[in-house]
């Protein structure tokens, strides 16, 4: 149902923020879903860095500039409710900087007497006691939050809050995808982590030559977060740890639009992401997938759809990977556990839209 989102005649508007508009494709589907659920008769602003790939992705939106304080404050005077919009905006793992940009903002809107809402939100990681004490003095002026997982709500509860909270998978879930058609192709959604040496890389990249080796005609570098990921491939050819097989198989690609992603998961063999969207874009396509986890919210996203899994923190076996991708190449994601997280995620909309409705009575 619609909301009847008029108050004195003024149609009301919500401002977006989130990292959005910075080229990296998970961003960029956490942006779609958000809009999709936002009433059609509410004015959408959204926080962006480059506001023609915004507009592109999200047609019908007005932007503001996310890294101009001054414009996103002019933003809050004109709008009636702020939605800090998926991702694990509330951290310091990033840097303390990036957790106070998203305080101030926050803090803005309570004086401004906003409604805050947080939508799919992860919580965390917060490594400094002055982080964590922050954040919980914050959060408790926001109106409600929906969590993207237990760990996020747990801490959430263990602080006391008192404030409308649920908790679903993430959001992405809910991302509309094309049917998996098959294809011969290899798809590497992977990043840069501290969590290899080169014994780890060097190990992972001979499990991909041999299993790229007995079928896969090409393999793909996606670079899901253009300015993380892309320089990957050049950093583990200018250590010698790629194998000449698997570098005449390969071709780095970097990810432009999440239509030309879909495409590629749709006529791939194999998707193997360490990038917690890319995972959950390739499952919902109905694509095999497996998971290399650099971070829990990945190893969580594997086994909330029963996908093959392996943690990089522990020691890597060439053989025992060749082996899971082999055997998650054979067998698509369950379709009923998908559909079935499709639905939990819906949880995200539930609580925005009735909060939203609150403000048009």
């Amino acid at each position: 149902m619609l909301v009847k989102a008029f108050r004195s005649g003024r149609k009301l508007s919500v401002l977006l923020c989130g990292y959005y508009g910075e080229h990296n494709l998970g961003d960029d589907a956490l942006l779609q879903v958000l809009v999709s659920q936002i009433p059609s008769n509410w004015n959408v602003v959204v926080t962006a860095r480059d506001s023609e790939a915004v507009h592109a992705l999200v047609p019908g939106v007005s932007t503001v500039n996310r890294r101009s304080l001054s414009e996103i404050i002019q933003a809050l005077n004109r709008v009636d409710a702020l939605v800090l919009g998926g991702g694990s905006l509330l951290q310091d793992g990033t840097s303390f900087k990036s957790l106070v940009y998203y305080l101030v903002l926050l803090w803005i809107a309570r004086f401004k007497r906003l409604s805050i809402l947080l939508w799919g939100q992860g919580l965390g990681p917060l490594q400094g006691r002055f982080s964590q004490f922050l954040v919980k003095q914050t959060l408790s002026g926001v109106s409600a939050v929906s969590w993207r997982d237990p760990g996020s709500m747990g801490l959430a509860q263990r602080w006391g809050l008192d404030i409308p909270m649920v908790m679903g998978p993430d959001p992405v879930w809910r991302h509309p995808s094309p049917p998996w058609m098959g294809g011969n192709r290899l798809i590497l959604c992977w990043r840069p982590t501290p969590l290899l040496d080169i014994k780890g890389w060097s190990v992972l990249l001979d499990a991909v030559d041999r299993f790229s080796s007995s079928g896969c005609a090409e393999v793909i570098w996606l670079a899901f977060h253009v300015n993380q990921d892309a320089s990957l491939w050049n950093e583990l050819r200018s250590l010698d740890l790629i194998p000449e097989g698997l570098c005449r198989r390969s071709l780095q690609m970097q990810a432009e639009s999440l239509q030309q992603v879909q495409s590629l998961f749709s006529e791939s063999a194999l998707v193997i992401a360490m990038r917690l969207h890319a995972l959950i874009l390739a499952a919902t396509a109905g694509c095999p997938t497996a998971a290399l986890s650099y971070d829990p919210k990945v190893k969580a996203a594997a086994q909330l759809a029963d996908l093959p899994w392996v943690d990089l923190n522990d020691a890597l076996n060439a053989d025992q990977l060749n082996q899971q991708w082999q055997s998650a190449m054979t067998a698509q994601p369950d379709g009923s556990q998908i559909e079935q997280l499709k639905r939990d995620a819906q949880l995200h909309e539930t609580m925005l839209v009735g909060e939203l409705q609150k403000l048009s009575v």
